[in-house]
């Protein structure tokens, strides 16, 4: 189980395959497992580096005040520490917040940048949310029951659950394998989500980007696609029909399919 000092924190990674680097960044409450299905895929292509973030999985778990930009600042640690100047970066959800903020700030450590249901800057809907999934898990007092009780009715259409009860089940099970988070770092990290503005910082991202969404997502919908896109020079949108707010689970293929065709046409210069 590799760990690496990274500042003054230790962090959990895994890596498979071989080829260019690319950096996957969970989102939240979850750790570096979670990108399991597109993994398998992108390992034939990419040395895919899987990281656990500060507060969560393997990682350390320090008290103190979460953001976006620490988190970015901990992954460019990390990329120094393991010896990667450059890498494709990739995340949803928090994962992509920290992702702008990486390649906004650490542009000559960035190939490619893809932001999965990402957003610029928290607004108020999406603010009310999150602290509706902070209630659920300091009255549950688990976060793994707050995941699949709170945050999975936004990831998921509710085709999906009646279609495939048993997928359903599975992703359960998945998240009841996974390291248990502590209520207090995911509520350090959920206040990193509820505080994040990158608006200003998305002018400072020079590396080719890809911003996705699902179009049934509520939480971050399509009305954070225009200001992305516009304020990322260069950048293109995918949108994933028949998906909310985690594609990569609910229509693997094509997920894993488009997100490689933009990875390949974007190598290290």
């Amino acid at each position: 189980m590799p760990t690496v000092r990274a500042g003054d924190l230790s962090v959990y990674y895994e890596t498979s395959g071989s080829g260019e680097p690319l950096v996957l960044i969970p989102y939240l409450a979850a750790d570096q497992a979670c990108y399991a299905f597109q993994v398998a895929d992108y390992a034939k292509h990419f040395t895919c580096i899987s990281v656990d973030l500060r507060g969560a999985g393997l990682s350390d778990k320090p008290a103190g005040t979460y953001t976006t930009e620490l988190f970015a600042d901990d992954v460019a640690a990390f990329m120094q520490a393991i010896g990667v100047e450059r890498a494709h970066v990739m995340g949803l959800s928090l994962g992509a917040a920290t992702g702008m903020w990486l390649a906004a700030k650490y542009p000559e450590k960035v190939t490619s940048l893809s932001l999965h249901s990402a957003w610029p800057a928290t607004d108020p809907f999406l603010r009310t949310v999150v602290e509706g999934w902070q209630v659920m898990a300091r009255g549950l007092a688990s976060v793994p029951d707050m995941v699949i009780q709170g945050i999975f009715p936004w990831c998921y259409t509710p085709e999906l659950y009646a279609a495939k009860p048993e997928y359903i089940q599975s992703l359960i099970d998945f998240v009841r394998s996974r390291p248990v988070q502590p209520v207090d770092a995911f509520m350090q990290a959920s206040n990193a989500v509820i505080a994040h503005d990158a608006l200003g910082q998305l002018g400072r991202i020079t590396a080719p980007t890809l911003i996705t969404f699902g179009r049934h997502d509520v939480i971050t919908s399509t009305r954070f696609a225009e200001p992305l896109r516009q304020g990322i020079s260069g950048s293109e949108v995918v949108i994933f029909e028949g998906c909310a707010h985690a594609p990569i689970y609910e229509n693997v293929e094509e997920f894993n399919q488009r997100t490689l065709a933009f990875l390949s046409a974007h190598p290290a210069p």
